[in-house]
This record gives C-alpha cells, sequence and structure tokens, in this order.
C-alpha cells in the first residue's frame, strides 16, 4: 500500500490559523513570514482577537493601519507619540481601545485635533500621566466618545473639579474611572461624579470601579457622595486618602454592591472605622488597610463578627498580635489571601492559630514578621492550598531553616 505523506502545508488555512491563534504576538508576526499560505492564514482575524498592538509612532508609515485593520486589531498602545494623535484616530476609525499612558508630550491641543466627531466605538481611554492634560481636553471626550466605559486619568495633575463636571455632564456609559494622584480633585468634583448635581450634571451613575488613591483635598463628604450616588459601585480605592475618617465608613457601609475596598495608609482610619464597616451590610470580598497604624486587634473581632465572608484580607505593619488573630481565625472560612508583612508582633502562635482554621488560604505575606521561627513556618506550609508565601526580610539561623 502507498503511505500519504502529510505535511503542516497540507493544513487547511482555518486549521492554521487556529494553531496560530495560541501564539504570543511576536510569533504571529513571524509565522507570517514563512510563506505566502502562512501570511495569508496568520492574517486571519480570529489570530488577532483581544491583540493590543504596542506602536512607536515615529514616522509615516502608510501601511500601518491598514494592516492592523485587516487583522482586525482595534486595540492599540502608543508607547512614543511623535506624530499627531489624529493620524491614529484617522487610521483606525473603528477603534475600541487607546493607551496612551506615559505620552508626556500629548496635549490639549493634539488630543483636540484627534477628537473632532463622534468615535462610537471607543469604550477605553487610558490618558494616565499625561501630565499636560487639562479639564479642555475632558471637553472633548465628554463631547465625542459618548460610549466610553473606562477613563484612566491616574497622574494629570491638571485636572479639576470642572473636568470631572464635564465627564458628569457626558459620560453617562462610564464603568470605571481612575483619578489616583489627581489632587486638585475635591469633594465638589466627586459630587459632580456623583449625580449630587443633577442640575449642571446626571452624572456617572454607572460606575462599578473608581480609584481615588492619593487624592489629598477629598474628606468624608466625598464617601457620602459615593455612598448616595453610585449604587452600582463594586471597587473603591481610597488609599492614601488622609482626609477620610472613622466617620466616612458609615456612609460606605451599606454600600450592597461592594466587593473591594482599599484603605491603604488612610491614617485616620481606626478600629472604630472597622467597626462601622463591619456593623453595615457589606459584603466584601476583599479589604485592604495595611499601614493603617490605628487598626489593631480589636479590628479583628470587628472583621470576624462582620465581614467573615471576605477572600482577601491584607493588614502589613498594622498593630495587631497573636491575639488578635485568635478572635478573627474562627470566622474566616472563606479567606484565601493574607497579608500580614511587617507585623512584627505576630509570633508562631498566630502562625499556628492560622494553619489551624485558615485551611482555604492561597497566599500569605510574612515579610517582615521577625518573631516567627521554624516552627511556625513548618506548620504553615502544611496548609494544604497554599501556594504564595513570601518572607522577605524574615531572618533565622542555620540551625533553624527550613529545609
Amino acid at each position: 500500500m502507498f503511505e500519504i505523506e502529510t505535511h503542516i502545508s497540507c493544513l487547511f488555512p482555518e486549521i492554521l490559523a487556529i494553531i496560530f491563534s495560541y501564539l504570543d504576538v511576536k510569533d504571529k508576526g513571524r509565522v507570517a513570514q514563512v510563506c505566502t499560505a502562512w501570511r495569508d492564514a496568520s492574517y486571519h482575524k480570529s489570530v488577532w482577537r483581544g491583540v493590543e498592538a504596542k506602536l512607536h509612532l515615529r514616522r509615516a508609515n502608510p501601511s500601518l493601519f491598514p494592516s492592523l485593520q485587516t487583522r482586525g486589531i482595534k486595540k492599540v498602545q502608543i508607547l512614543s507619540l511623535r506624530r499627531s494623535l489624529s493620524y491614529v484616530i484617522q487610521g483606525m476609525p473603528h477603534i475600541e481601545s487607546l493607551n496612551l499612558c506615559g505620552c508626556f508630550n500629548l496635549t490639549d491641543n493634539g488630543l483636540g485635533h484627534a477628537f473632532v466627531q463622534d468615535i462610537p466605538s471607543l469604550r477605553l481611554l487610558n490618558l494616565s500621566l499625561c501630565k499636560q492634560i487639562t479639564d479642555s481636553s475632558l471637553g472633548r471626550i465628554a463631547q465625542y466618545l459618548k460610549n466610553l466605559e473606562a477613563l484612566d486619568l491616574g497622574g494629570c495633575s491638571n485636572i479639576t473639579n470642572t473636568g470631572l463636571l464635564l465627564i458628569a455632564w457626558g459620560l453617562h456609559k462610564l464603568k470605571s474611572l481612575n483619578l489616583r494622584s489627581c489632587r486638585h480633585v475635591s469633594d465638589v468634583g466627586i459630587g459632580h461624579v456623583s449625580g449630587m448635581t443633577r442640575s449642571a450634571a446626571e452624572g456617572c451613575l454607572s460606575l462599578e470601579k473608581l480609584t481615588l488613591q492619593d487624592c489629598q483635598k477629598l474628606t468624608d463628604l466625598s464617601l457620602k457622595h459615593v455612598s448616595k450616588g453610585l449604587n452600582k459601585l463594586k471597587v473603591l480605592n481610597l488609599s492614601f486618602c488622609g482626609g477620610i475618617s472613622d466617620a466616612g465608613m458609615i456612609h460606605l457601609s451599606h454600600m450592597a454592591h461592594l466587593c473591594s475596598l482599599n484603605l491603604r495608609s488612610c491614617d485616620n482610619i481606626s478600629d472604630t472605622g472597622i467597626m462601622h464597616l463591619a456593623m453595615g451590610s457589606l459584603q466584601l470580598s476583599g479589604l485592604d488597610v495595611s499601614f493603617c497604624d490605628k487598626i489593631g486587634d480589636q479590628s479583628l473581632a470587628y472583621i470576624a463578627q462582620g465581614l467573615y465572608q471576605l477572600k482577601s484580607l491584607s493588614l502589613c505593619s498594622c498593630h495587631i498580635s497573636d491575639d488578635g488573630i485568635n478572635r478573627m481565625v474562627r470566622q474566616m472560612h472563606e479567606l484565601k489571601t493574607l497579608n500580614i508583612g511587617q507585623c512584627v508582633r505576630i509570633t508562631d502562635k498566630g502562625l499556628e492559630l492560622i494553619a489551624d482554621h485558615l485551611t482555604q488560604l492561597t497566599g500569605i505575606d510574612l515579610y517582615g514578621c521577625t518573631k516567627i521561627t521554624k516552627r511556625g513556618l513548618e506548620r504553615i506550609t502544611q496548609l494544604p492550598c497554599l501556594k504564595v508565601l513570601n518572607l522577605g526580610l524574615w531572618q533565622m539561623t542555620d540551625s533553624d531553616r527550613v529545609r
């Protein structure tokens, strides 16, 4: 009998496209250079589905955007921008995601020339660290990007409450807003976003994620606005917001959809604030109070009482001890990640309690816990689901070293 020779060149283009779809971006480009058949198969849109093109726009390249459109690429990150942004928008009229993070030379004028008509396909815009962008650009965005769902303004330090009013007026479909280190933003601006000034702007009432990290002018009034207006909010980052206090936690304690709350380095949050959160109707799965130096063992008792459904808890550098661990662990059956790095009062007794009761843990941070020894670590490493163990600065003698 004759044997039929089988070779990869015999595969149908559809099969090749399926194979190529599993390659990383560089290899997708390389296989296109092998032969005409592979090139045609590699240009199938299924191969490039979800891929973000990373571009240096330095000189004219007439074939660039037609090539991206042929492959069905609709997500672009600009690594360096030496040409007009309008060059990108005109070349990709159906763009869905535009990442301009770190394009320091982008100005209001450049963005204004790019956004001159509706771009209904654009869903995500990242302007983080575009430090020359001001409220003027937000006016353009609010006017022409009505379908935007995610806007990142992290580090855009020239943004003010006026810019947030424009966002609240035009971007009603927004689900994610990052205002990290927008230090001119105050309670008034958060009120605009939360729909507290309906006569001027409806607000971004569909928000599910709000990042207010390092917004130093915010007070508990902002939290009141958020709790009243943003009923769909799931993730709230207030880290390094020194102006919020325990009283603000009362407002947050009844946000039924809130899943993740970050209070890292909020210096005025104490055990009382945790009590307010625990006494409400929250269903938090993630809580971070790391570096809140007024958080102690009493907070762990409150967490066990009212926030026992947590899956992730970060307490790094808090003033907690083995006693606090003892008061918490028996109720935290769903906890998977526990970060207690630099909690220098934790000893082997605390680790034994964790090993006995937190059997679902997949990760634990013990960085800088200087009072633990080989005995406690041996108990922790016996946790059945443990995948991540961070020891960091933990020190031991050769005779104590875990083998």
